[in-house]
């Protein structure tokens, strides 16, 4: 297994305001997580920082589609670069988010070496389309429709190099069965797993048919949006839902799949220690994350 190198990525650029004039809290996500010691617990190397634009929606409205989108695409370049970096000095990358925008950076980064698969761990499948995301602007609410090519250029084609990953190549784990991205996967043709699925089939069977799609090619990434939890374990997040996963089965799906030498790195996202005041939720957390990327 590689050395870990943990890289902080808090970035809030692709998240609506939780109410008027309040900036989303998930960039403070790094920071909860170290100060657990998740480095420390984890033999990870510090790998630094990489700052992210100023937030700012205030002229934008509804149907005039991202906000934030030119500092989503400069920070995706440059965090891009980061990931490239640890990848070439063989380290195992996870980046501390953030929202699921940052997934784009290390997406961006794989297309240019190669065919790579994403295992995108999410409560919703954020693969709205066009008619639907102009309604909403938040790249965090469409992150997989971008990844794949949807959406607008400046973000979806960075340096000519959209789309970041294939339909075929794409593995959703953990969305709800109400999820109104059900219908735009199946019509997508991408292979997806609703929470309850998971939990009918088990979850190490999952993980092993998951596997047995991805490390075909040459090599995945693993998304893990915290949303993907039960609202019940989880509740400091963005957009926390009921019918999620819990922690253990969460674990069985995350074992095999990071421990898998085709797993290049992965991200986390979406925890807001904003809505943890006592910080219990990140202890959690980040024993669960001890547990699959200790070395």
């Amino acid at each position: 297994m590689k050395p870990v190198a943990v890289l902080d990525a808090p970035s809030n650029l692709g998240l609506r305001m939780p109410a008027p004039g309040v900036v989303p809290g998930c960039y403070k996500m790094a920071g909860a997580l170290r100060d657990q010691g998740l480095l420390t617990r984890t033999g990870a190397r510090d790998a630094g920082y990489v700052v992210p634009p100023r937030y700012d929606i205030s002229e934008w409205s509804p149907g005039q589609g991202l906000f934030n989108a030119a500092g989503i695409a400069e920070y995706t370049a440059r965090l891009a670069d980061r990931v490239a970096a640890l990848l070439d000095n063989d380290e195992f990358p996870v980046l501390l988010g953030g929202d699921c925008s940052i997934m784009l950076a290390p997406l961006l980064t794989l297309r240019k070496r190669g065919r790579y698969g994403l295992a995108y761990f999410d409560g919703s499948a954020d693969f709205l389309r066009a008619s639907q995301a102009n309604r909403v602007g938040a790249a965090a609410a469409e992150t997989l429709a971008l990844a794949t090519g949807r959406g607008q250029a400046d973000v979806t084609d960075i340096g000519g190099h959209g789309p970041y990953v294939q339909d075929s190549d794409i593995v959703v784990l953990g969305n709800r069965d109400d999820d109104e991205d059900v219908p735009n996967l199946a019509e997508a043709g991408i292979t997806a797993w609703t929470s309850s699925q998971i939990q009918a089939e088990g979850p190490g069977s999952v993980a092993a048919r998951t596997l047995e799609k991805l490390t075909n090619l040459d090599g995945f990434w693993l998304h893990l949006d915290v949303d993907v939890l039960d609202i019940e374990v989880m509740p400091a997040a963005d957009a926390p839902d009921p019918g999620g996963l819990q922690y253990s089965e969460l674990l069985d799906l995350l074992r095999p799949m990071l421990a898998h030498e085709k797993c290049v790195g992965a991200n986390l996202a979406i925890y807001d220690p904003d809505l943890d005041p006592d910080g219990r939720y990140a202890a959690e957390l980040t024993d669960a994350l001890v547990t699959v990327l200790a070395r």
